[in-house]
């Protein structure tokens, strides 16, 4: 049985840590800042080719060199025994930036000057490993649970190997969700947002539903989505993905992308898929 190793590696305040954990709670042996002599070592006396592992490799490690990870993967890839991948954790500079600055953290690059500049000095360095990257993922709009559900997506080893789906409801004016694999936008259904009484409310109010409904366009075109889905997700599980997400948009992800979001996480749950329905931009409760 070939196992899995996973080098985890990207930006400092990426959420790197969490995805360690992450990892470990779901079955890996995880190893944090280990340098690469000693995995070389490891593989060597056969530990790598016993169990999954994942690995973190960033710029705190001692003598850290993206290209020499890259070919470390390679290698382990042709030499057989376990299937090695490249995960990198990345996320916007803003983001990054209140991170360490609400946790008083140093940037490790960024010892005696700004934030910012440790964080343009390490997107350089680790340039080669995103390029190179089988799977990266953004954290900017997660929290640790939103990873670790995208880590267990991912790289689930039980023998529960069904497609995991997220309905993901946002709002234009915010951006798309980076980790959206499809992508529809409800602009054209008649705002809620413009009816005094609604405005208020949102997509999960029945009033908001029933005036989304009301319009003539609606109907059709949920009946056309979920056409469209009930097809796909099966082929997706077929060729191996674990992890999907369908991202909902409207203007501002308060009444018709939430509304539809949690119409079609209903629809397609009655198909036996994994679902879970998250609103980005819709205020916690």
């Amino acid at each position: 049985m070939i196992h899995r190793l996973l080098f985890v590696t990207g930006l400092s305040g990426a959420g790197l840590s969490s995805a360690l954990k992450a990892l470990e709670d779901i079955g890996y042996d995880a190893i944090d800042n280990l340098p690469l002599p000693l995995l070389e070592t490891l593989v060597a006396q056969g530990d790598m080719l016993r169990r999954n592992m994942a690995v973190g490799i960033d710029t705190r490690t001692r003598g850290f060199d993206a290209q020499a990870v890259i070919d470390q993967c390679h290698a382990l890839g042709e030499n057989g025994g376990v299937d090695p991948h490249i995960m990198f954790l990345t996320c916007s500079d803003d983001v990054l930036t209140r991170r360490f600055t609400e946790t008083r953290r140093r940037h490790p690059l960024a010892q005696d000057r700004p934030v910012s500049d440790g964080i343009a000095m390490e997107r350089q360095i680790l340039a080669p490993l995103a390029d190179h990257a089988d799977l990266t993922i953004d954290t900017s709009d997660l929290n640790i649970h939103e990873l670790r559900r995208t880590m267990e997506g991912h790289f689930a080893v039980d023998d529960d190997q069904r497609l995991q789906v997220f309905v993901t409801s946002f709002s234009f004016k915010r951006g798309l969700p980076r980790d959206a694999d499809l992508v529809f936008d409800v602009r054209f259904l008649r705002n809620p947002h413009y009816d005094p009484a609604l405005q208020p409310l949102t997509g999960r109010d029945q009033a908001v539903g029933e005036a989304i409904m009301a319009d003539p366009g609606f109907a059709d075109f949920e009946q056309r989505l979920l056409d469209l889905l009930r097809p796909l997700l099966p082929r997706y599980e077929a060729e191996g993905k674990r992890y999907l997400t369908i991202a909902i948009g409207c203007t501002g992800g308060r009444h018709r992308s939430v509304f539809l979001s949690e119409r079609l996480a209903m629809a397609l749950s009655d198909d036996h898929i994994q679902l879970q329905v998250r609103h980005r931009d819709l205020p916690a409760d």
